[in-house]
């Protein structure tokens, strides 16, 4: 007779403001940095990126939302959203992008939808 077991609770894991991280990060869940990160993130869920948050180096991830300061080159399967207060600078892979006015990016954005690719030119903008 099997047992009855709880719904699992989704994992949520904290990067601390004011903490500060070298290396490499793989995540079953999601992932929130408020702290500093230089290294890789392989995030199985969403990455957010607080207003404290920085990172600098490669992050791959099914959903982020980014508030704070991000130069890496991004992959994320599903959506990226570029907050009021984000500052983005590298290479962005994705589903579907969302940039609030106000965000700041710079860099390059290849779009992938249904197997077609669509490549957007380098670009600065502040929104």
């Amino acid at each position: 007779m099997a047992k009855n077991r709880e719904p699992e609770m989704p994992i949520i894991n904290i990067l601390g403001a004011g903490t500060v991280v070298k290396g490499e990060i793989q995540v079953n869940g999601d992932f929130r940095i408020d702290g500093t990160l230089t290294g890789n993130i392989q995030c199985k869920g969403k990455v957010v990126v607080g207003s404290t948050g920085k990172i600098d180096g490669e992050i791959n991830c099914q959903n982020a939302d980014f508030s704070g300061e991000v130069k890496a080159n991004v992959r994320v399967a599903e959506l990226l959203t570029l907050k009021e207060t984000a500052y983005f600078s590298g290479e962005i892979t994705t589903g579907k992008l969302a940039i609030e006015p106000g965000a700041k990016f710079s860099g390059t954005c290849k779009m992938e939808q249904g197997g077609k690719e669509v490549q957007i030119p380098t670009a600065t903008h502040a929104l």
